[in-house]
């Protein structure tokens, strides 16, 4: 059965057989889901600053939580 894996820019769930794996020279393998998600990563592009991507909603959650925090003092 083959496995599903995320993608290691936005953080979606790639279905298997599609998408696009990327071996590093140190032998690191990255995944991505589209090819806006690879071009995005070679453009040195922080994940956490796109609206689009799972990394910015937890991110965003987090600050959330930590606001609800400082207001229950």
């Amino acid at each position: 059965m083959p496995r599903r894996v995320r993608c290691s820019f936005c953080g979606a769930e790639i279905e298997p057989g599609t998408g696009i794996m990327y071996v590093k020279n140190d032998g690191t393998i990255l995944w991505f889901c589209s090819s806006k998600c690879f071009k995005s990563y070679k453009m040195r592009r922080d994940p956490k600053k796109l609206p689009w991507t799972a990394k910015y909603h937890e991110l965003m959650q987090q600050r959330k939580r930590k606001k609800a925090r400082r207001g229950a003092r």
